[in-house]
C-alpha cells in the first residue's frame, strides 16, 4: 500500500488510472507478479500481490517509479509523488488471501464519506471482475480466491462474502504503524521466525517497509554532495567544522530510513549516538529556515524514481 505526499491526489482522472493500471501489467511480464487484488483510491493504493520469485522491492520499484514519471509527465511536473516507497504486509495466503481481497475491494465505502453506494459501481477496483460485472484484466489472479472461497457459484458467492464486511481484526493489524507486518497463524509465524533467525531485525523490517539503508543513504549524499564517500563515513580528525554532505546523510539515516541513532552512530564511526543526534537536530533546523532545498528535491527524485 501507499498514498500521496501529504495525502496529496495521485489519481487525478481516468488516464491516470490506467496510467496506474497500466504499470501492474508492466510488472505482471517483466518480474512475474501475481496480483490477486487492487484497488486505486483517490490519494492512495492498495495491492495483494504473490511474488514467486521473492522480489518485491523490485516489482514495487517498478510499480511506483514508473507511475510517478507517467504522473508527472501528464502533470507537467517534477520531484516525488509517493510519502515513502510503500509499506508492505506479509501475509500466509492460506488463511488470510480471502480476507485480505475483501478488505481491500471494501475500501471504496468503508470510509467516512463512501465514494459510492454499491461496490461494483467503482471501477478502479478488481471487485467488479471478481462478481462478473466487468472484463477480468489478463494478470489478474483470481482462481486462487475462489477456491479459496470455495463455493459453486463463484460470483455470487464472492459478493455475499465482500458484501458481509470486514473482520475487525483484520482491520486492526491491516492498519498497523510501522513495524514489522507479519500476518498469519503460530505456524505461519515461526516459519518467517526460523527463516529469518540469522537475519537482523532492522534489515528484515527495511526489506517489508522498503526502507533504504546506511549505505544507500550515504552513496546518494555523496552523489549530491559530490562528496567521497570514506570522508562522509569517517568521523573527522580534530576540531574541524562539520562537514554538511555527512551530516545531511545522517540526517537522511534517520528521516528516510528510520534508522536508529545507534545505528547511525555505527555507521559513522561515532562512539556515542548523542554525536549523531547533534548533527542530525542542527540539519533539522537549518532545513526549517530553508536550507538545502535543492538537495532534497535531488535527493529524493533519486531515492524514489527509477530511471
Amino acid at each position: 500500500m501507499n498514498r500521496g505526499r501529504a495525502h496529496q491526489t495521485i489519481f487525478h482522472d481516468k488516464a491516470y488510472f490506467e496510467a496506474f493500471l497500466e504499470g501492474l501489467k508492466e510488472s505482471s511480464e517483466r518480474f512475474d507478479a501475481k496480483f490477486h487484488a487492487y484497488c486505486l483510491m483517490g490519494n492512495h493504493y492498495h495491492l495483494l500481490v504473490e511474488t514467486p520469485k521473492a522480489n518485491l522491492g523490485r516489482i514495487m520499484r517498478h510499480v511506483n517509479g514508473v507511475y510517478t514519471q507517467r504522473h508527472n509527465r501528464f502533470r507537467k511536473t517534477d520531484g516525488p509523488l509517493f510519502r515513502g516507497r510503500y509499506k508492505a504486509i506479509l501475509v500466509d495466503q492460506d488463511n488470510y488471501l480471502l480476507q485480505l481481497s475483501r478488505y481491500i475491494h471494501r475500501n471504496p465505502v468503508d470510509m467516512k464519506r463512501p465514494i459510492v453506494s454499491q461496490l461494483e459501481d467503482y471501477r478502479w477496483s478488481s471487485y467488479p471482475a471478481y462478481i462478473n460485472r466487468a472484463p477480468a484484466l489478463d494478470w489478474l489472479c483470481r482462481e486462487k480466491t475462489y477456491q479459496m472461497l470455495g463455493s459453486r457459484q463463484r460470483y455470487v458467492g464472492y459478493q455475499a462474502y465482500v458484501v458481509a464486511g470486514v473482520d475487525d481484526d483484520i482491520l486492526r493489524y491491516y492498519n498497523r504503524g510501522n513495524t514489522i507486518a507479519v500476518l498469519g497463524d503460530k505456524s505461519f509465524r515461526g516459519s518467517v521466525e526460523r527463516e529469518t533467525e540469522h537475519v537482523d531485525m532492522d534489515v528484515l523490517r527495511a526489506v517489508l517497509q522498503d526502507r533504504p539503508g546506511a549505505n544507500e543513504l550515504i552513496g546518494l549524499s555523496a552523489r549530491i554532495f559530490s562528496e567521497d564517500e570514506d570522508k562522509i563515513r569517517a568521523k573527522p580528525q580534530g576540531r574541524r567544522t562539520m562537514n554538511p554532505a555527512r551530516a545531511f546523510a545522517m540526517w537522511a539515516c534517520q528521516h528516510y530510513g528510520a534508522l536508529t541513532l545507534k545505528d547511525i552512530a555505527l555507521a559513522f564511526g561515532l562512539s556515542h549516538p548523542g554525536s549523531a543526534s547533534f548533527a542530525i537536530n542542527k540539519v533539522k533546523s537549518e532545513i526549517t529556515r530553508g536550507r538545502w532545498k535543492k538537495q532534497r528535491v535531488q535527493f529524493e527524485k533519486s531515492l524514489y524514481i527509477v530511471k
